[in-house]
């Protein structure tokens, strides 16, 4: 084989053969193609494009690339959930425990936040001693003794997938739906779920800004989970507006104990429900309504054993910001925008997001929102609050929130479940 030949093939519109992409993904895992030839590979393929069996062969590909989790020692049937991300989805932080507490065990391998969206593991590590690196076996025996583990994934799963993301991030090739779907899915499907719900999100604040893209995406990623064997469902979300009230790392885990509690916002509550019943249903398990979990305190037993397991100290106080602005709202009536990406970016500019993968984050930054589009606020009210350990950084990010809310008439928003797809 021939990279420049397979560069061609792809440049000129035509299917990659199996053993073209086979060789290629294994081909670059072991450095034998160089950077510039593959992210010319992955600028043909943004734009030409993949047909199906491309992208499943591709998927397949970067699995293979690595090792491939096994959960069959487990007793009850695995089922996991992946979020495309976005502003204030701190839903993998109750979802998890509740579904475990309804009897599937579910291994979550998560992700750190860039740019305007936040990152799972950045929201746990703010509780005090809590890990995310785990070992296989450490990650066995956390789903045997709490039925969930949240943890980053290891360096052994889909290593090409790694390699290749890198690249993509500063080569202008993000936006392939095909190597989103196969990069999400390769991981997914190494991870050895037996059952997965996706939630693409969809507006301002996530990657897929219009419901056309996200449903294409959704529906890449389902096929491609039918084609590997993997019962795969996904749920299109709304992220025109911040997930919630909490924006952030310690606030988002504070909000999501009140979810675990039984009150949180209503908007949490209700697509934490949504995807629990999904993930449920797809492991074949039906027979205890997560609602009852919330309620009765067993969704609350399993995140404190899960958290326990992984070192952390539930009962510990969460950090917070040293700083606080409260940003009040200029008028009586209606908000009928919060924008999701602005209140993102200020979330980001005030600690707690980064710009590279090895920055640091603050755990206390981040934003409250006190109120939500549709609710009728009165003048000198306060709208948000600002958290920050630096308050050199407040400037800018006011800036960012000019022009991210809007007083006046009713709201045009998404629904929060605009679609499903199966």
């Amino acid at each position: 084989m021939d990279a420049i030949d397979v560069i061609r093939a792809k440049r000129d519109g035509g299917a990659l053969t199996p053993e073209q992409i086979d060789w290629a993904v294994d081909a670059y895992t072991r450095g034998a193609i160089a950077d510039e030839q593959m992210a010319a590979l992955a600028m043909a393929i943004l734009l030409r494009g993949m047909t199906r069996p491309e992208v499943a062969r591709w998927t397949e590909a970067m699995i293979r690339s690595g090792e491939r989790m096994d959960w069959s020692a487990l007793d009850r049937p695995t089922t996991d959930k992946h979020s495309t991300g976005g502003v204030g989805d701190k839903i993998t932080l109750p979802l998890a425990p509740l579904v475990a507490a309804c009897g599937a065990a579910v291994p979550q391998l998560s992700g750190r936040g860039l740019g305007h969206t936040g990152g799972t593991l950045d929201k746990l590590e703010s509780i005090p001693g809590w890990r995310a690196s785990l070992s296989n076996a450490e990650m066995l025996d956390v789903l045997r003794s709490a039925g969930a583990v949240i943890c980053a994934a290891g360096s052994g799963l889909a290593p090409a997938d790694r390699k290749l993301y890198a690249l993509r991030d500063v080569t202008g090739t993000v936006e392939s739906i095909p190597l989103i779907a196969s990069s999400i899915m390769s991981k997914k499907i190494a991870e050895g779920t037996g059952a997965l719900v996706l939630d693409v999100k969809v507006g301002s604040g996530a990657f897929m800004k219009t419901a056309d893209d996200a449903r294409e995406l959704a529906e890449t990623m389902v096929a491609i989970g039918k084609d590997h064997g993997l019962r795969t469902v996904a749920l299109l979300t709304a992220m025109d507006r911040p997930l919630g009230n909490a924006v952030g790392n310690a606030v988002e885990v504070a909000e999501s104990v009140e979810v675990l509690a039984g009150g949180g916002p209503s908007d949490v509550v209700e697509l934490t429900l949504a995807l629990a019943r999904e993930m449920l249903a797809a492991a074949g398990l039906s027979g205890k309504d997560p609602a009852d979990a919330l309620k009765d305190g067993s969704a609350m037993d399993v995140w404190r054993r899960m958290i326990s397991a992984q070192g952390g100290d539930p009962d510990a106080p969460l950090p917070t910001a040293r700083e606080t602005h409260t940003v009040t709202t200029p008028s009586t009536g209606v908000l009928t925008r919060l924008d999701a990406y602005g209140v993102g970016v200020a979330a980001w500019r005030l600690g707690a997001g980064r710009a590279r993968k090895e920055d640091p984050v603050s755990f206390g930054a981040g934003i409250t929102c006190h109120a939500k589009p549709g609710d009728t606020v009165t003048e000198g009210q306060p709208l948000l609050t600002l958290h920050t350990d630096d308050e050199t950084r407040l400037p800018r990010a006011l800036e960012s929130l000019e022009g991210a809310y809007e007083i006046g008439g009713p709201p045009s928003l998404h629904p929060l479940l605009i679609d499903r797809i199966s």
